[in-house]
Parts: structure tokens; C-alpha cells; sequence
């Protein structure tokens, strides 16, 4: 791997372990571990006691071949497995008798059991498995689990280049890597020109600019009405729109951003080490130049990593704006409620209207959008003031089934995307305060809110 990821293991022993993992393992099975791979640890009612492996993973090379067991009944539908020593340094355990195993009888489902509880039964949903082999016979892997909530996640995500999509695969990280260094290099070497030709100011100011917030959502949006054949971001029209805005912020704004990031990174690397004034430096020079600019190249690969943390949340309020436009739903944003300053995302119809004492369909509602929650959902309902329709959007995965359940309390009402509304690895579908986009712009606002708005004005 390159020498970014050492970044990000520092003061952190997860993310350490996992940057030592990928450094040397030739290929790893990483799986988004659904809600049955993981409450079998906290619930012993469970029939399900480990991991799903899917066939095309399990068949692929990366696990021994199954075997077929001796029964007792030769006329029974056969059982197929393979057993494995798995080693889970988070816990400081070995399991010597992992089993995969394939209930034939069940057609190709095949789970991997006999797990470390402690490894599983703290995870937050949508969360990850990472392993590797240790052993050229595949008898032994290594084994970490990587909660959704962490830093560490991130970290995954950023190493191997996964987007919002990945669910589950055989990666192999140096070829990641070498992928994504050939991306930098193929724009760094026009960057050098530039260089050589003293122009590389202004080479940086027309070609490796990262775009504000709002025109890069802008261009992600366009790329995605374009591919859906779209005039608008019209929630009344798209069929399910929380697919559509996790589709635009989370994957093509994604690699969006990535390529601009790229940009940037290569001519700062550039800048950094050799200035803007060409020269003809000798090899000396330029190793001294490299060894001089170590801690600045830190600090540009360190900042790359929080600059695409930072930038998540605007996206996704840019595209919740859109979506408000395109549907002609009246809305205030950012528009500050009180003496206190606080600014709600966003105050449907307008603040007037909200202030007014209404009831039932004819009150007005905050909506708050938060790409991730975390602990931060529990200052909407400070930010926002008691009393009031509070909805709060989110494409996070991760949120444990007490958090929503004490949002229920708080009476805040969360808007996730569709998929993710029914998704099996996250915690939403049973929670009646859980709602999809298609039924907050469809159900709550179009066919309730709004005409009872209209019939006021």
C-alpha cells in the first residue's frame, strides 16, 4: 500500500491493524455484514450463528473447496464444508475449528461459524468483515471486524476506493493501490510539464481546482439526470428519490471528487517539493527536496482524507435543495429561528408559517439532513426547539435500532433512502418513526402538507 495509509493509523489500533492487513495480504474477502451475520452474537434465539459467504466468493479461490461430510443416512441431502483456523487480533482470539458450511438441502447458502461472539456483538449495523489468508494452503486467516460508526471504516473505504454501493467481494489491495497511483501519476506527468515550462501557477488555477460544494453537486446531478433521462430532480416523478440522492452524493459525486482530488494532490506534491520556478536540480537536490518536503506531503495526504469527510454532508443537502425545487415545495433555508441563532437545514413551508400555531397537516416542519449521524442526532431536537415536526434525512447505514427508538421519543421522524428502508443490513424497516423519501415527499408532503398549506395562504 502507499505510505497514505500509514496516516491513517496513527493513535488508532484498529486502523493500524487494518493498514498492516492490507500492506500484506495478496487479496482479502471484505463483506458489508448484514443484520443476521452479526445478532447471532447478542441473541441466542438465532438459528443463523455466523456469516453468509456468498457461492461466487465461496467457490472463487479464496476459501478451501467444501467437502462433502460422511452421513450416516447415504440417501440424505449432502452437506458440504471445509474447516479453518481464523485469528482475530481485536480480541486476541483463535478459532481452530471455523466451519464453512453448505446445507445442500438449502440450496448454495453457505455460512461461516464457529466465531469469536466478542468480535460481532458490539458492531453497529452495515459494518464490515475484513479477512486475509495467512497461509498459502488457506488453512489459516486473519480476521477483523471494522464498526460502521469508526474512523477505521472510512479508512477501509478510503484504501480500497469502495463506494456506497460495494456490498461484498475478493479485493486485492496492491492492486488497488497501484490502480489509483497510475490515476495520480497519469495527471502528475502533465503537472511536470508545467512545471518545466514555468507554468504550473497557472496550469493549478485552470485544471486543479476543486470545485465549491454546490457546483460539484451540480455536476453530479446533471451526470445522473443525464443517465436517467431527466429534466429535473423531481421527487413526484423519480420513483424512489432516496435512491436517487444516495445514487448522486454517495457514488458519482464520489468519483467526482476523486478525480479532482487527484488533481489537487498531484501539482500540491509538485509545488511542494519542487516550487514554481523551473530549475535543472541534480539527483541530490532532488532527494534533499523530497526529504525537506516529507512533513508537507503528510499534511497534503492527511488533509485529502478529512477534506472528503468534510465535504459528504454538503452534497447531501445540496441535493435535498434540488429536490425541494424541483417538487415546488416551499421551503426556508439556513434561516435563523431565534435569538439563539439556530439555523435548521431547512423550514417548510417558511419561518412565518412555522411560527404560527397550527396543528395537524397545517404545521410547518424542520428538515434536517445529516449524510452520517452518529452521536449527532441528539442535538436536532436541542438546535431545533421542543414541540416541533422534526424530520431528519440521512443515507447513514449505521444507526442501532435504541438510537432510533430514542429518536421516537424525541418525536423525530428519519427520512432514509428507500433501499436502505428495507435493506437486511440496517435496523430501519420495523420502526414506525422510519420513513423513505418516496413517502415523505409523496404521502407527507404532496398528498397532506401542501394542499393544507395552500388552503392558508
Amino acid at each position: 500500500m502507499t505510505d497514505q495509509t500509514d496516516l491513517f493509523a496513527a493513535g488508532d489500533p484498529d486502523g493500524a491493524l487494518l493498514t498492516a492487513l492490507l500492506a500484506r495480504a495478496g487479496r482479502v474477502f471484505v463483506k458489508k455484514l448484514s443484520n443476521n451475520d452479526r445478532d447471532w452474537s447478542t441473541n441466542p434465539n438465532k438459528h443463523q450463528g455466523g456469516v453468509y459467504i456468498p457461492a461466487a466468493e465461496r467457490d472463487g479461490g479464496f476459501f478451501p473447496p467444501l467437502i462433502a461430510k460422511t452421513r450416516a443416512d447415504p440417501g440424505a441431502d449432502p452437506i458440504r464444508e471445509a474447516w479453518v483456523r481464523t485469528e482475530w487480533p481485536q480480541t486476541g482470539e483463535a478459532k481452530d475449528d471455523t466451519r464453512l458450511v453448505n446445507y445442500t438441502s438449502k440450496g448454495e447458502e453457505t455460512h461461516m461459524t464457529r466465531l469469536p461472539k466478542a468480535a460481532f456483538s458490539a458492531l453497529a449495523p452495515a459494518s464490515w468483515l475484513v479477512m486475509a489468508p495467512l497461509a498459502p494452503d488457506l488453512s489459516t486467516y486473519e480476521c477483523l471486524t471494522i464498526d460502521s460508526a469508526s474512523e477505521t471504516a472510512g479508512q477501509l473505504l478510503d484504501m480500497l476506493g469502495l463506494d456506497a454501493d460495494f456490498v461484498v467481494g475478493v479485493l486485492e489491495p496492491a492492486t488497488i493501490a497501484a490502480n489509483e497511483r497510475d490515476l495520480l501519476m497519469d495527471f502528475a506527468e502533465e503537472v511536470a510539464f508545467a512545471w518545466i515550462s514555468g507554468s504550473i501557477a497557472s496550469f493549478a488555477d485552470a485544471r486543479a481546482i476543486m470545485p465549491a460544494t454546490a457546483d460539484l453537486a451540480g455536476l453530479a446531478r446533471t451526470a445522473f439526470l443525464k443517465d436517467a433521462g431527466l429534466e429535473a430532480l423531481d421527487p413526484f416523478v423519480i420513483a424512489k428519490p432516496g435512491d436517487a440522492i444516495r445514487q448522486i452524493s454517495r457514488v458519482i459525486e464520489w468519483d467526482l471528487f476523486r478525480e479532482f482530488q487527484r488533481r489537487e494532490r498531484a501539482v500540491q506534491l509538485v509545488r511542494s517539493i519542487f516550487g514554481d520556478t523551473p530549475s535543472e536540480p541534480g539527483m541530490k537536490a532532488v532527494i534533499r527536496r523530497i526529504v525537506d518536503a516529507v512533513p508537507e506531503i503528510d499534511a497534503i495526504m492527511l488533509s485529502a482524507s478529512q477534506q472528503r469527510k468534510s465535504r459528504a454532508g454538503y452534497s447531501f443537502e445540496h441535493q435535498i435543495e434540488a429536490m425541494l425545487t424541483a417538487a415546488a415545495v416551499p421551503f426556508g433555508k439556513q434561516v435563523v429561528m431565534d435569538a439563539t441563532k439556530r439555523r435548521p437545514d431547512f423550514v417548510l413551508p417558511s419561518l412565518p408559517h412555522f411560527r404560527r400555531p397550527l396543528s395537524g397537516a397545517e404545521r410547518g416542519l424542520i428538515l434536517s439532513a445529516k449524510t452520517t449521524l452518529r452521536e449527532r442526532w441528539k442535538q436536532v431536537e436541542n438546535e431545533m426547539g421542543g414541540g416541533a415536526d422534526l424530520f431528519l434525512a440521512t443515507v447513514d447505514e449505521n444507526i442501532a435500532a435504541t438510537a432510533i427508538e430514542a429518536m421516537a421519543a424525541m418525536n423525530i421522524r428519519l427520512v432514509v433512502p428507500e433501499t436502505l428502508k428495507k435493506s437486511k443490513d440496517t435496523e430501519y424497516d420495523r420502526h414506525s418513526n422510519v420513513l423513505d423519501f418516496a413517502t415523505f415527499f409523496g404521502r407527507e408532503l404532496r398528498d397532506q402538507r401542501m394542499p393544507a398549506w395552500a388552503r392558508l395562504t
